[in-house]
């Protein structure tokens, strides 16, 4: 991917930020059923905010649902209760979407605070990562919605993963309903890489 080094990076408000997964059951089923290039594993995305010299992610997590958190929290997961950095790397939109930032961040501050949805099932009053990121840029349509896809591209049946994921929600695998996924997102002709970021 011939990422850039961290410290050649001057992140900017508007910035996304897409985190690599680890092999945790959840990461590691998003990563199988929706890589769609072999050098990226995106599990959890998030956006920039920079205020002056610090700088912020919004984002929505398991966690906490939709917050504001420091880009160093962002890096660093607290996974079977051990600090670990994830690889996290950087994307800008082209110049000619600039312009589109000013509203996404406004809109990403009205989603703070709200629940995570866990069912992946889009709906307004919960988000997941990727979710949150769509809607940000929503009316300047940055990202584009696609049917989900929970079938493992190398076997041709639904994950594991996600079938006791669902079991657990009590809800059919939602294949095919209209959504979004980090890996898809990378992908996006709108965003070019800027390279790998550290706190």
């Amino acid at each position: 991917m011939g990422a850039a080094l961290a410290q050649d990076i001057q992140l900017q408000t508007g910035d996304i930020v897409f985190r690599e997964s680890s092999r945790s059951t959840l990461s590691g089923a998003i990563d199988d059923v929706t890589q769609t290039d072999k050098a990226t594993h995106f599990s959890h995305m998030g956006i920039i905010e920079r205020k002056s010299d610090t700088v912020y992610v919004l984002h929505a997590a398991p966690e906490n649902g939709s917050e504001r958190i420091s880009l160093k929290d962002f890096i660093e997961v607290t996974e079977n209760n051990k600090k670990e950095q994830r690889r996290v790397v950087a994307y800008r939109l082209k110049p000619e979407y600039q312009s589109a930032i000013s509203d996404a961040i406004e809109n990403a501050y009205t989603m703070l605070g709200k629940p995570y949805n866990f069912s992946y099932v889009m709906n307004d009053s919960a988000y997941y990562c990727s979710d949150f990121v769509y809607r940000s840029y929503a009316k300047d349509s940055i990202f584009v919605l696609n049917p989900m896809t929970f079938i493992n591209p190398e076997t041709g049946e639904f994950h594991e993963g996600w079938i006791s994921f669902y079991k657990e929600l009590d809800m059919e695998v939602p294949e095919g309903k209209p959504g979004c996924n980090p890996n898809g997102m990378a992908a996006s002709d709108k965003i070019y890489v800027l390279g790998e970021v550290t706190p």
